[in-house]
């Protein structure tokens, strides 16, 4: 039976999900996802999700890290297109706002449940392409970097047992 009370909560999203769906195990905890993004980005980064003793993860914590980004498309899209773009990137976990117009894609994301390199994906998808001049490709690449470092610099480290005075 598939009752709310049987059901498990994704660690990503928060959403009630059945317990052997798209299922892991983890430092012998058993978690379920509601997508392959959630699951992608717990396995990325689980110590945003999970805490250490005494200690809660951001997303335990209730915390957003919300992004706004603005990518520029290599041309402006049919309406058929524009239309699958933002469906496929509004059906997404995180996003937050989507507008497209002019070859401009203006998102606005929880960066604990999406990533712009999942977002670039998610509009590749949509048969949209981003824009391919080195200044673009650079820019992404370095938009990328900076998400690592900002999601490394709040998971939730494991304590050690030393003291260092």
């Amino acid at each position: 039976m598939g009752t709310e009370s049987s059901k498990v909560r994704d660690p990503v999203c928060e959403m009630m999900v059945d317990p052997q769906q798209l299922a892991i195990d983890y430092l012998g905890m058993h978690f379920a996802f509601c997508s392959e993004q959630c699951k992608q980005r717990f396995l990325d980064n689980p110590n945003l999700y999970i805490g250490t003793a005494g200690h809660k993860a951001p997303k335990q914590e209730g915390q957003e890290v919300l992004k706004r980004r603005r990518l520029k498309l290599s041309e402006p899209l049919s309406a058929e297109v524009k239309a699958q773009l933002i469906e496929r990137v509004q059906s997404m976990m995180g996003i937050k706002r989507i507008d497209v117009e002019d070859g401009i894609v203006d998102i606005t994301y929880d960066l604990l449940e999406a990533t712009e390199a999942q977002i670039e994906e998610a509009i590749a998808q949509s048969g949209a392409e981003l824009g391919h001049g080195l200044a673009r490709r650079l820019s992404r690449a370095f938009v990328q970097y900076l998400e690592e470092t900002e999601i490394e610099n709040l998971e939730v480290k494991p304590q050690s047992h030393a003291h260092s005075h």
